[in-house]
């Protein structure tokens, strides 16, 4: 069991570094409390699910919002923030789950991302779709970093929108108890996110490592079919197992990319995880200081007040704290995740220019 890919790139390498231009997000202004969502079940099911997963509430989407308005706002930010133009963009990847437009209709031919393309003006761009799970975000980050390393583009830009709220609308007229396999449901957010790539300076600070592997034997700890109640989807989902997993898979994977980027765990300054639940996080990052002996200088949370937002996850937190100044431009950020596959994914980047993109000058 190993990464593939990492500092070298998915296979072979190149000559060049490649960095993130810029981040965007979109978030739905309409917000659901987990009071709101709890008070809605069929069932009286006593669960105390704020307590439980630390979510205080998520944003949903309304009236004219789907996976397409999310995806194409977010890459409307991203450009805000970047120095390039659409046209400048050599690929552009469409990495959601969910690909509803117009309320909960998929359109999967032609693909989103032909739509998503002509939307922002990236005429010059070769598009396409993928899905990846919560991991698909940093996939097409996977596979950009490889094009720019290797010289085959000199820019793109990742993207989704998570249209997934309707599973925990589905999942409050069927769970019963905190053992129901639809209960991970009723932690989901909706948001947009993009990301955009680009060769780096020589000599500049940028991506050290982005690696992948795939523990396929768990593949069934989650998975989505047609609701049976209501519109859209369901999820189910054995999340203890798929954290007991995780936990046991993920140290090996992490010292792995540490190595690669020649960093101690410690020398992190801000490790972003998949944002599931408050508990599953501190927990988590618990378990590796102690398999490591040491922690990251602080572990990002943002669960709390978007609940989770599957493959946009970390780059809602990494806009989030763009905007807020958290970062100075020496900091190292390790992005993990952890997706239904199950897949484990980990890139190290250094913040470097995004500081100045985002209006603050440490």
């Amino acid at each position: 069991m190993a990464l593939e890919g990492g500092a070298d790139g998915a296979r072979g390498g190149g000559p060049f570094t490649s960095r993130f231009a810029a981040i965007g997000a979109s978030v739905p202004e309409r917000r659901l409390s987990t009071d709101e969502l709890m008070a809605s079940t069929r069932h009286r099911t006593r669960i105390e699910l704020e307590r439980l997963t630390g979510i205080r509430e998520r944003h949903i989407v309304g009236d004219g919002e789907d996976s397409y308005t999310l995806a194409r706002d977010a890459a409307h930010d991203a450009l805000a923030h970047a120095d390039c133009r659409a046209e400048d963009l050599d690929v552009l990847i469409m990495a959601g789950i969910t690909r509803h437009v117009g309320g909960l209709s998929v359109q999967l031919e032609p693909p989103l991302s032909v739509a998503l393309k002509e939307a922002i003006g990236a005429r010059n761009a070769v598009s396409f779709d993928l899905s990846n799970a919560c991991a698909g975000m940093i996939t097409g980050v996977f596979i950009l970093n490889d094009m720019i390393r290797q010289g085959r583009i000199r820019r793109g830009m990742v993207l989704s929108g998570e249209s997934i709220s309707h599973l925990g609308s589905n999942a409050a007229r069927q769970v019963r108890t905190i053992m129901s396999d639809q209960l991970a449901s009723l932690t989901l957010g909706d948001a947009g996110a993009a990301a955009i790539l680009e060769r780096a300076p020589e000599g500049a600070a940028g991506i050290a490592v982005a690696g992948f592997t795939t523990l396929s034997e768990h593949s069934r700890l989650c998975m989505a079919a047609p609701a049976k109640i209501g519109p859209g989807t369901t999820m189910h989902t054995d999340a203890r197992a798929i954290h007991k997993v995780a936990i046991e898979a993920s140290p090996a994977l992490l010292q792995e990319a540490l190595e690669q980027a020649g960093l101690e765990l410690d020398e992190i300054d801000y490790l972003i995880p998949h944002q599931t639940s408050v508990r599953a996080i501190k927990q988590g990052m618990k378990d590796l200081s102690e398999r490591f002996g040491m922690a990251p200088k602080h572990w990002v949370v943002t669960v709390d007040e978007f609940g989770n937002t599957a493959s946009t996850s970390h780059f809602v937190a990494l806009s989030k704290y763009l905007r807020e100044g958290r970062f100075v431009p020496e900091d190292r950020v390790l992005l993990l995740a952890l997706a239904s596959g199950l897949e484990v994914g980990i890139v190290i980047f250094t913040i470097d220019q995004l500081v100045g993109r985002y209006g603050h000058d440490h």
